[in-house]
């Protein structure tokens, strides 16, 4: 009896045993699963993570070439059109928007393929941006080539038309050269006066009243009839301009000289002959007195009488 009740008790102890096993084991097996599941989930987790850090760093990468390509453009100094100014204005806006929202530290999937077709649009306008500045440069190119064309074509007429200025004043200079009027002879007397308005030559000094100047002018087709003024210049035979007064000046051969004494004449151009005269305030003194007559601003001869 009591040898039956010992056996109860072993196999009632040994089932419990058993149970025990089975709720250890239970247990384990669902630690393991479970280790399991997270292990998977948070690997995929980091996978993620990693995967759309380095999508973000790609996309970076290409705002970085966009920007230098606008960057680019800009060194070239073009004057951008209103228009193109707008465009980019409004590519860099794009770019320092993706850059804020890639700055941001919760990305989804979703944020990132917006960013990236953000970018690819961006792409394709800043190609075409491209273009145009590329076009614009030629233009310019083209143009100072034509401004440069131009400018050497103007540097040459202006050139071309100096010459012709200054060989239009060279030729109107010697044609009032050729067009001065010239006397033919000339000769000047010592002259007396008598009674009754008579004069007679003289060459004694002591008698001598005043000078006689006689002359004519040569036939000259290039020269303009009309009144002419005629500038006298007397050199007495001391070798000295005789001045009446010191504001009698006058210009020849572009220089500003001293006259004696002026007169009028009317010129024809008919060979006429001309008288003009002068009368010392001073006695006339022995010696020879020099002649010179001026008009047209060039002078016209010159002759010598030698009183005694």
């Amino acid at each position: 009896m009591e040898t039956e009740l010992v056996k109860g008790n072993k196999q009632e102890e040994i089932k419990k045993n058993t149970s025990k096993v089975y709720f250890f084991i239970i247990a384990i097996a669902a630690l393991i699963v479970t280790n399991v599941y997270f292990y998977v989930k948070f690997k995929s987790s980091g996978e993620k993570v990693y995967a759309l850090t380095v999508e973000k760093e790609n996309l970076e990468v290409e705002i970085d070439r966009i920007e230098a390509e606008l960057d680019k453009m800009k060194i070239e100094n073009i004057q951008l059109s209103p228009p193109l100014i707008e465009k980019e204005q409004n590519a860099r806006k794009k770019i320092i928007d993706l850059r804020t929202k890639l700055a941001q530290k919760q990305l989804s999937q979703s944020d990132i393929d917006h960013a990236q077709s953000t970018i690819t649009s961006l792409k394709s306008e800043v190609a075409y941006f491209s273009l145009d500045v590329n076009r614009l440069i030629q233009e310019n190119k083209i143009l100072a080539e034509k401004n440069s064309l131009l400018q050497k074509e103007v540097s040459a007429s202006s050139t071309k038309i100096s010459n012709l200025e200054s060989s239009n004043t060279n030729l109107a200079s010697k044609v009032n050269v050729a067009a001065a009027i010239k006397v033919s002879n000339i000769a000047v007397y010592g002259l007396q006066e008598k009674r009754n308005d008579k004069v007679e030559v003289e060459e004694r000094a002591k008698r001598v009243d005043k000078l006689s100047i006689n002359f004519n002018i040569a036939d000259n087709t290039l020269a303009k009839v009309g009144k002419k003024d005629i500038f006298v210049r007397i050199i007495d035979p001391q070798g000295n301009l005789i001045i009446n007064q010191d504001d009698n000046t006058f210009y020849a051969h572009s220089e500003k000289l001293q006259y004696t004494f002026k007169s009028t004449i009317d010129f024809t151009n008919h060979g006429e002959e001309y008288s003009l005269y002068w009368k010392d305030d001073k006695k006339f003194t022995k010696g020879a007195y020099t002649v010179l007559l001026y008009a047209d601003n060039a002078i016209m001869g010159r002759s010598t009488v030698v009183l005694k």
